[in-house]
């Protein structure tokens, strides 16, 4: 009898993602395998020269990509198993759990510091930093109070304001590692998830006169920040070509070499210790320098067509009247934007010298992690949104009572 028990919930799960890869979005699957499959050749042709230097072995950081991608999809299976109910009455329980990692990140002897930034707290032989699930966190915490409060939020100072004094202590946290970049993109996201709650223009104005000031204050305020302001400004000029400037001027060489079909894999010169973390926040320019112009443009179309599904999927769920669901979609689908968006004008040279990884594709186990258990989340509200839209034509025939009254309010919550 308790064997018969313990076999029930593995049945339910297999049944769960039989039924779902039979009519999943294979679009969004299928993307996301490719620019996972990307990542993996450029992580491993970016990095077997420095991992040989550097550890002795030139597998090394290929090894430990591979580890991080079986690890992913272990927590993807499982987060995907999870109802978005679970996520929406745990919107506080995540909060203060990424309130909690960016204060123990800080504190001596239990964050680590790398390039004089406190950025990653030591789990045995893995580092988390501390702000990658901490984004994804605050997303789905920031989906739930839209959802609860959506009307306050759109008539209301007091809606408005509650969120926003969350949100900036969390880039209190940050900024004390400090990590701008993380800051700038949880912003974008809470900034474009307000808005498509529906907030009054008055009040989207202030945020975001109040957000552009903030950048400006940060930027300024600290000198090293100031200098890759200056030296964004003109990489090449003598004393920045090889001082503040020299990331950015080996990845735009990386980009000139590529030229129209890049000199082939493998065949990168710049991973050779002239461009520096080649294989984690610029393999970007690796990927341009080995598959030129157009396996570039390749990743860039692969990736609008990942955040233009994400967005559909929630665009999917707000219309059968699954608000939270749809906010955490859109949620997602602005994390990869602004985070991919940012990696490659810094790669390009658009943006100033920010270090922030490109999802799916650079080497880093929290960065893959998240997104792996981001993607499943979106799979679960797909998955959900297609089972909500079966049912209803048969509650409807049925005229179960209720039905009819739930959906009007929701709309007119919404609208």
């Amino acid at each position: 009898m308790n064997s018969v028990t313990s076999l029930q919930p593995r049945m339910i799960a297999l049944t769960l993602y039989r039924d779902y890869f039979q009519k999943a979005d294979r679009v969004l699957v299928g993307v996301t395998l490719v620019l996972l499959s990307i990542g993996i050749i450029m992580v491993s042709s970016a990095s077997i020269e420095v991992a040989e230097a550097n550890m002795g072995n030139p597998f090394f950081h290929i090894t430990r990509h591979l580890v991080y991608v079986c690890i992913a999809l272990a927590i993807a299976a499982v987060v995907f198993v999870l109802p978005t109910g679970f996520w929406q009455k745990s919107g506080w329980v995540l909060l203060i759990c990424a309130l909690v990692l960016l204060t123990l990140v800080l504190i001596p002897g239990i964050g680590r510091e790398v390039n004089g930034s406190m950025r990653w707290i030591p789990l045995g032989p893995i580092n988390i930093q501390a702000s990658e699930p901490a984004k994804l966190f605050v997303v789905i915490y920031l989906a739930s109070y839209l959802a609860r409060r959506l009307r306050e939020v759109r008539s209301q100072w007091s809606g408005f304001l509650k969120p926003m004094s969350v949100l900036a202590l969390m880039i209190v946290l940050m900024l004390l590692e400090p990590d701008l970049g993380a800051v700038v993109v949880m912003m974008i996201a809470a900034l474009g998830m307000m808005f498509l709650g529906g907030v009054r223009l008055g009040q989207f104005m202030v945020l975001i006169l109040v957000s552009l000031s903030a950048v400006v204050v940060m930027a300024i305020s600290q000198p090293y920040r100031m200098q890759r302001l200056v030296t964004f400004m003109d990489p090449w000029a003598e004393e920045n070509v090889f001082n503040s400037g020299y990331q950015l001027t080996q990845a735009l060489i990386a980009f000139g070499r590529g030229e129209w079909f890049g000199v082939g894999l493998g065949n990168s010169v710049q991973k050779l210790f002239y461009l520096p973390e080649a294989h984690t926040d610029f393999v970007f320019a690796i990927l341009a320098e080995e598959m030129g112009l157009i396996g570039s443009l390749l990743v860039v179309v692969l990736f609008i067509a990942l955040i233009y599904r994400i967005m559909i999927i929630g665009r999917f769920a707000e219309k059968s009247g699954r608000f939270f669901a749809a906010y955490v979609a859109y949620g997602i689908a602005l994390l990869f934007s602004a985070q991919s968006l940012i990696n490659m004008g810094v790669n390009t040279g658009l943006l100033p010298t920010k270090g922030l990884t490109l999802p799916l594709l650079s080497f880093g186990g929290s960065s893959l992690l998240t997104c792996f258990m981001a993607l499943a989340i979106v799979l679960r509200i797909d998955y959900e949104s297609r089972n909500y839209a079966s049912v209803q034509p048969d509650q409807k025939a049925g005229k179960k009572p209720g039905l009819k009254a739930k959906k009007s309010t929701g709309a007119n919550n919404h609208g």
